[in-house]
């Protein structure tokens, strides 16, 4: 098997994910599509988690990873400080979905070439296929499939082979006899006729995933993990009002009660009384104790004359932090 190119591992362990019998490490890469594939996932009841390109193998082996995907993503693999698998992707031998830009980093990082397409290509197209393999396992001989790229992969890495096209990617699907495989469309979404299945095919047929995971096992899962992680120490947890926090906010509660101090900070950007029904809900329906900072001026302030939407979050986001 050829080295992989360009591999480089950042960023920093830890230590309370929760114990699972088997997991899709699903690698982000920046898609807008990314937590769509999650979604996917685990409605498959096969628990996955995003992690990015820094993220180090230590952490994530308690997980018993079966299969990685790779994301799509909006950078091109030739361009300066693109973002590319680290090295143990390859290594572990653990099979490797690739999907739009993730086909691409697993073609340039394992000797293939990735181009600029000569046109964008954006939307429906119909995939045939062009071998058999168990990634196309009940797949029609003619399929709709959801594009969005503008390069290509113009020369396949050392024993890969092509094993679909469409009219204008000679290479929609690509695969070798290591588990590894690339899509140039997007299975995930809607417009991907008959995408879940070939996620399916992926998960079960090539990766073996027995599917025994559902949300009710992570969430007791979690909630014993938390116990054993906290003990009997004290915990702040931010809460902005947003489903993600919420969530997390329950689970310690629920783990660790009265240890547990959320601290709420409203930016005056929420729904007309969202706020004080989040303050309602947590401290009596939970009980769970809340101080409750009302930042709406300086958030409203800061924003004063902006109106590009990624500084608005960058703003945002350094306010709520400087708050809490």
């Amino acid at each position: 098997m050829t080295s992989p190119k360009g591999s480089k591992t950042m960023g920093r362990s830890s230590s309370a994910r929760p114990s699972v019998n088997e997991s899709i490490l699903i690698m982000d890469f920046g898609s807008q599509y990314s937590r769509l594939i999650a979604r996917r996932i685990r409605e498959a009841n096969v628990y996955c988690e995003l992690v990015s390109p820094g993220t180090e193998w230590e952490p994530l082996a308690k997980l018993n990873p079966k299969g990685i995907i790779l994301s799509g993503g909006p950078a091109s693999v030739y361009a300066p400080e693109a973002p590319v698998a680290p090295e143990w992707v390859y290594s572990k031998q653990i099979p490797i979905l690739g999907i739009c830009y993730g086909m691409q980093v697993l073609t340039f990082q394992m000797g293939g070439f990735v181009e600029p397409s000569d046109m964008r290509e954006y939307g429906q197209a119909k995939l045939m296929h062009d071998a058999s393999h168990p990634i196309l396992k009940g797949i029609s001989d003619e399929t709709t499939v959801w594009m969005s790229h503008g390069d290509r992969v113009t020369k396949l890495p050392e024993g890969f082979k092509p094993l679909a096209h469409t009219s204008n990617s000679s290479i929609a699907i690509m695969g070798n006899s290591h588990n590894m495989i690339g899509l140039q469309f997007h299975p995930e979404v809607a417009h991907t006729t008959e995408g879940r299945k070939l996620l399916n095919n992926f998960l079960f047929d090539i990766c073996k995933c027995t599917g025994d995971w559902t949300p009710g096992n992570f969430v007791t899962q979690a909630i014993e993990d938390l116990r054993n992680t906290i003990g009997t120490g004290k915990v702040i947890c931010a809460l902005s009002g947003g489903v993600d926090s919420a969530v997390v906010a329950t689970l310690i509660h629920r783990a660790v009660g009265i240890q547990l101090t959320s601290i709420f900070v409203d930016n005056g950007l929420l729904r007309k009384d969202e706020a004080s029904r989040v303050q309602g809900m947590f401290s009596r329906h939970f009980n769970m104790k809340i101080i409750h900072v009302k930042a709406q001026d300086e958030f409203l302030n800061n924003l004063k004359g902006i109106t590009d939407p990624e500084d608005k979050r960058k703003i945002i986001g350094k306010t709520f932090i400087e708050i809490f």
